[in-house]
C-alpha cells in the first residue's frame, strides 16, 4: 500500500470515530441537563442509533454497493449528516430531539460501514494492514473526548458542534479518498443482504448460545453507553470525560493481548471473562463514589477493555471460524445488526425504564440502576457456561488453526 494511501485511510478512520465520539458518551448529560430528558427520553435517544443500525445494511446493500463509489457516498452522508447536527443544536424539546437524532443517525450509521470496506478494499493483506488503520478510530476517541472534557462542554451543545465541523472535514475529505467503486451487480434479495444465508450457522448449539448471548450482553452494554457519563458525574467525580477515555485506552491495549490470551484461555472461557467483566464493572459502577471509593470507578472504566475485546472481539474471531470463506461477511454482518441494532436497541430502551424507576425527586439511584445490568450480564453468564460447549472450535485453538492478524 503506498504511503500516501495509507494516510489518506488512517485520516478518514480518525475523522469517521472523532465525529461518533465527540456526541454518544455524552448525549446523556446533555439531554438531561440542558432539555430536562426523562431517563426514558434518554434511552429513546439511544434507542436512535440502534434503529438505524437494522436500517443501514440495507442502505449500503442496496444502494452503495451496487450503484455509486463508497468514497462518494461517504461524503454525501457525512454532509448531510453535519447540515442534521446543526439542526439539533437548535431543538430544545427532549421528543422533538428523538426524531431530528433518528434523522441523524440514519445518515450516521451506514458510514461504519462504508469506512471499513473504503479501507479493505485499498488493502492487498487486510489481516496485516487494517488493524493500523482502524486504531486511529480508537485514538480518535480518546482526543475528542479528552477534547470535551478539558473544555468542560460535556453537557453543552458545543459536543454536537463538535461533531458537526468534524462531519463537514470529512465528507469534504472523502471526495479526495482512493477511488472506491462498486462491486455488486445484480439485485440483492432482501433474505441475502439480511445475511440469511449464515442461518445454517443455527443449527450448531453453541453457535446459537453465542449469537443469543451477544444479543442479550449488549442490553448491559446499553446502559453503561447511555448512564455511565450521569452516573460517574453524579457520584462527584469530576473530569469525567477525561477518566472515561481510559476505557478506550485499556481497550487497545488488551487488544493488543488478544492473541496470546485467546491461545491460552481458548474461546469459552475468553467469552466468559468478558461477561465477568461486565458483572464486576456494573458493581463497581454501583457501589463507588468520587470520594473513598473513587478506585472503584476508575477500575470499572478501565474494564472496558476486557469486556469489549474479550467478548465482542472474541465473538468476530469466533464467528469468522466458524462461517467459513462463502458466508464470512454475511455472518459477521448479523451479528452486528443484532448485537448494534436489536441488542443495544432493547437495551437504550430499558436503560431509560430503569433509570425512570429509580428516580425520585430527580435524585437517581444510581446503585439500584447498576444492579439490574450487573443482574442481566450474570444470567447471561450462568446460561453461557452451562450451553455452551464448542469442542471443535477449542480443538482449533489448541492446535494453532486459528490464526491472529
Amino acid at each position: 500500500m503506498k504511503s500516501t494511501v495509507r494516510f489518506q485511510l488512517m485520516a478518514m478512520m480518525f475523522l469517521q470515530f472523532f465525529v461518533w465520539g465527540a456526541w454518544y458518551g455524552q448525549m446523556s448529560k446533555y439531554l438531561f441537563t440542558q432539555l430536562n430528558a426523562t431517563g426514558d427520553q434518554v434511552g429513546n435517544a439511544y434507542t436512535a442509533f440502534s434503529l438505524a443500525m437494522i436500517i443501514a445494511p440495507f442502505f449500503v446493500g442496496m444502494i452503495a454497493d451496487r450503484f455509486f463509489p463508497a468514497q462518494k457516498v461517504l461524503g454525501v452522508l457525512n454532509l448531510i449528516g453535519a447540515g442534521i447536527l446543526f439542526y439539533i443544536t437548535q431543538v430544545q424539546d427532549a421528543d422533538l430531539f428523538f426524531w431530528i437524532m433518528l434523522a441523524y443517525c440514519i445518515s450516521f450509521a451506514p458510514t461504519i460501514a462504508l469506512t471499513t470496506s473504503i479501507a479493505m478494499r485499498q488493502m492487498a493483506d487486510p489481516g496485516k494492514d487494517f488493524p493500523a488503520i482502524r486504531v486511529m478510530g480508537t485514538v480518535a476517541w480518546i482526543v475528542v473526548t479528552n477534547l470535551v472534557g478539558f473544555w468542560n462542554v460535556g453537557d453543552q451543545a458545543m459536543i454536537f458542534q463538535i461533531a458537526m465541523v468534524a462531519a463537514a472535514v470529512l465528507g469534504l475529505f472523502s471526495f479526495v479518498l482512493p477511488d472506491t467503486p462498486p462491486t455488486a451487480t445484480g439485485k440483492a434479495s432482501f433474505a441475502q443482504i439480511l445475511g440469511a444465508d449464515s442461518f445454517v450457522l443455527f443449527k450448531n448449539r453453541s453457535f446459537l448460545i453465542f449469537f443469543l448471548s451477544s444479543i442479550l450482553i449488549c442490553i448491559p452494554l446499553s446502559f453503561y453507553y447511555a448512564m455511565a457519563n450521569p452516573s460517574l458525574t453524579d457520584s462527584g467525580m469530576t473530569n469525567v470525560e477525561n477518566k472515561m477515555s481510559l476505557g478506550q485506552a485499556s481497550e487497545f491495549v488488551f487488544m493488543l493481548l488478544i492473541p496470546l490470551a485467546f491461545s491460552r484461555l481458548g474461546v469459552k472461557w475468553m467469552l466468559a471473562s468478558g461477561l465477568v467483566a461486565w458483572i464486576v464493572r456494573f458493581i463497581f459502577f454501583g457501589y463507588g463514589d468520587g470520594g473513598s471509593g473513587e478506585w472503584m470507578l476508575y477500575a470499572a472504566i478501565i474494564l472496558h477493555g476486557i469486556c469489549y475485546d474479550f467478548f465482542f472481539v472474541t465473538g468476530q474471531i469466533y464467528t469468522d471460524m466458524k462461517a467459513g470463506e462463502r458466508i464470512k461477511s454475511q455472518a459477521q454482518g448479523l451479528i452486528t445488526l443484532a448485537t448494534y441494532g436489536i441488542g443495544m436497541g432493547i437495551g437504550s430502551k430499558l436503560a431509560g425504564i430503569v433509570t425512570d424507576m429509580y428516580t425520585v425527586d430527580g435524585v437517581k439511584n444510581w446503585t439500584a440502576i447498576w444492579m439490574v445490568p450487573a443482574g442481566i450480564a450474570a444470567v447471561v453468564l450462568v446460561l453461557f457456561l452451562i450451553f455452551f460447549n464448542d469442542k471443535k472450535a477449542e480443538a482449533a485453538v489448541a492446535k494453532g488453526e486459528v490464526v491472529l492478524s
